[in-house]
């Protein structure tokens, strides 16, 4: 099973899409580590530099619809190479969902107000998250203050979460 913890970037933007989290010229790769260096790198965000941002984070929070755009694969992968395995979001398009879950990651919804706290409460300070995947449970830590938060998740995806993604979950039960 994937680490489900670790540091925090925030994103605070709605409707980022699948050719910003790994542009669309990337996608002949036929390597998931070619994909590392252009996670984010077409994002334009006041502020945001996927040169020095994503780098020591293990977790994204950010807004609604979280992986619109194009069904693709290499979304998550560009996640996952960059050791991102969750990712907490009010919404994200259906298909990088499911996407996430077949890689063996996690895409956590929360209510919008409960993302609106935690921006308010965590952003702009070292946040860490730890997700207990068994407990539907996350720990969001910065400057001794602790939060828990429980989440939502079927236990046909937290079956494919556990075991390491689609592919291994099908070895196990076929």
């Amino acid at each position: 099973m994937k680490t489900f913890k670790g540091n925090v970037l925030f994103l605070d933007r709605s409707d980022i899409n699948t050719d910003e989290i790994i542009p669309a010229k990337y996608l002949t790769e036929i390597e998931k580590t070619a994909m590392k260096p252009h996670l984010l790198e077409d994002l334009k965000m006041d502020g945001f530099d996927p040169g020095s941002d994503i780098s020591g984070n293990a977790v994204i929070v950010t807004r609604d619809n979280f992986g619109c755009g194009s069904s693709r694969e290499h979304a998550p992968w560009a996640l996952e190479v960059n050791n991102i395995n969750v990712v907490i979001a009010p919404s994200f398009a259906r298909i990088f969902r499911q996407n996430m879950y077949n890689c063996g990651m996690l895409a956590i919804e929360l209510p919008t107000d409960t993302v609106d706290r935690l921006f308010d409460t965590f952003a702009g300070k070292r946040t860490r998250i730890e997700v207990d995947v068994d407990k539907s449970q996350l720990t969001v830590t910065a400057d001794n203050r602790t939060e828990s938060i429980g989440f939502k998740i079927s236990e046909f995806d937290k079956a494919l979460v556990k075991t390491g993604g689609w592919v291994e979950y099908a070895d196990k039960q076929y």
